[in-house]
C-alpha cells in the first residue's frame, strides 16, 4: 500500500516493466527507492539486484523527485557515454549527466537502456520528455556519504542532491 506522499509521486497504477523490472510503481517507491530525511538537501536510498538496476533505479528515483513520471511522454532521446575512476564517481556522473540534459531541454528522463556498465564505464540511451510542472529543481548530485554497498540481495546506495 502506498503512502500519501508515494501516491503523489507514483500514482496507484504500476509502471511499465522497462522502468523497474519486477516492481509496481508503489513497490518501487517502497523497496527500490526510498526518500530519506536530510537536513538541507534531498536524499534517496536506492536498491538494485545488480549494478545496472541500481543505476536505473537511481535515475528513476531522481526523476520521481522532480516530477510525476506518468505525466512524461519520453520522446526526447539522448546518448550517454561516461568513464570515471570508480563506481561511485560513475553514479554521480550518470545522474549529473541526466541533470544536465534536464537543464538544456527542460526534459525529465524516465526511460533508460544501459548498453554497457562496468565499474568505471557506462554507455546508455535515455528518453525523457517535458512535464507540466517540475516539483523541485535539483542543482547537483553530491558525493556526501556516497558509498555503493554490496548486500546479500544486491546493491544499495544513498544519494544526496543539492537543492
Amino acid at each position: 500500500m502506498c503512502s500519501t506522499a508515494q501516491e503523489r509521486r507514483c500514482g496507484k497504477q504500476g509502471v511499465a516493466g522497462e522502468w523497474i523490472v519486477g516492481y509496481t510503481k508503489c513497490e518501487m517507491m517502497a523497496r527500490a527507492i526510498e526518500e530519506i530525511e536530510h537536513t538541507a538537501d534531498w536524499a534517496i536510498r536506492v536498491r538494485g539486484r545488480d549494478l545496472e538496476e541500481l543505476f536505473v533505479n537511481a535515475a528513476l528515483g531522481m526523476a520521481t523527485l522532480m516530477a510525476d513520471p506518468q505525466e512524461i511522454e519520453p520522446g526526447i532521446e539522448r546518448q550517454v557515454d561516461l568513464e570515471e575512476y570508480d563506481t561511485e564517481a560513475l553514479l554521480v556522473s550518470w545522474l549529473s549527466e541526466l541533470l544536465w540534459f534536464n537543464e538544456e531541454s527542460d526534459a525529465v528522463f524516465v526511460r533508460f537502456e544501459i548498453k554497457e556498465l562496468t565499474q568505471t564505464r557506462l554507455q546508455a540511451t535515455v528518453w525523457g520528455g517535458l512535464t507540466a510542472s517540475q516539483w523541485k529543481h535539483i542543482k547537483a548530485v553530491t558525493f556526501h556519504d556516497l558509498e555503493i554497498i554490496k548486500a546479500d540481495d544486491g546493491y544499495e546506495v544513498t544519494v544526496v542532491f543539492d537543492v
